[in-house]
């Protein structure tokens, strides 16, 4: 089995959900120990041979390609791609002309003790066009909730209540594997998420496939995920292999 070695990071995001952090820095420069979560996220792909790199960049290119002029890991073959208005989370692949055998693309701003090899692994053999690197997530609801009879609405009667109940759900991990035919399925231009791919392709049928990943996962777009990434990168003594056996 062939081993991709294209990966393409989605680097052009603002992150405002990290504000005030990013008023200054782009969102996968973020600090994670002495370097920047994207410098991490780099070394971990060369890790599995995914040496291929293209950045969908935006307003803030610059400063993510001073950072790897001087930093790029020597396993790295690096390259941009300029978004000059937003494009989402799939629009930018319509920028890169040579994505032409399985590949790699994922946010710039994700922690994770991911095996990329597994996952791409597992794509081949399932034949997906798409396979999507999910993780369980539990929301807590704080509030009581109630179940109201659905049957008689104007007699409001309560048919069970819970307590700030748990609710489990299955997420993407903003890690995907696409084979180059998915790339059919965007709009010539404009804004496209990966949402509205998967939407496009599960409407005529075509095969879309989850890696299930129970390892450590951290988006650091999150500033509750971030502050937990930091810690634990800090006690593996900045290191993805021990991430896990110390969280």
């Amino acid at each position: 089995m062939k081993q991709p070695t294209k990966a393409v990071i989605l680097a052009g995001g603002r992150g405002t959900r990290l504000a005030p952090y990013t008023s200054i820095l782009p969102k996968p420069l973020m600090p994670i120990g002495d370097r920047s979560i994207l410098e991490v996220v780099v070394e971990q792909l060369a890790d599995y041979g995914l040496t291929d790199i293209t950045f969908s960049v935006g307003s803030l290119s610059l400063m993510i390609s001073a950072v790897f002029e001087h930093g790029r890991d020597p396993r790295a073959s690096i390259r941009y791609v300029q978004e000059e208005a937003a494009l989402g989370t799939a629009g930018p692949l319509r920028l890169i002309d040579d994505l032409d055998d399985s590949f790699v693309v994922m946010n710039g701003d994700v922690l994770t003790t991911l095996d990329f090899g597994d996952l791409i692994r597992s794509h081949k053999e399932r034949g997906n066009l798409v396979t999507i690197a999910t993780h369980e997530r539990t929301v807590k609801i704080n509030y009581g909730v109630l179940y109201v009879d659905p049957d008689d609405p104007a007699a409001q009667l309560v048919q069970a209540y819970e307590e700030k109940p748990e609710i489990a759900s299955t997420v993407s991990m903003g890690i995907y594997v696409l084979e180059p035919r998915a790339l059919d399925f965007l709009p010539p231009d404009g804004y496209f998420d990966f949402p509205d791919l998967v939407q496009a392709l599960l409407a005529v049928g075509e095969p879309v496939g989850t890696y299930a990943h129970t390892g450590l996962w951290f988006d650091i777009g999150r500033q509750d995920d971030y502050e937990q990434a930091v810690a634990v990168w800090t006690k593996s003594g900045h290191s993805i292999s021990t991430m896990q056996a110390v969280a």
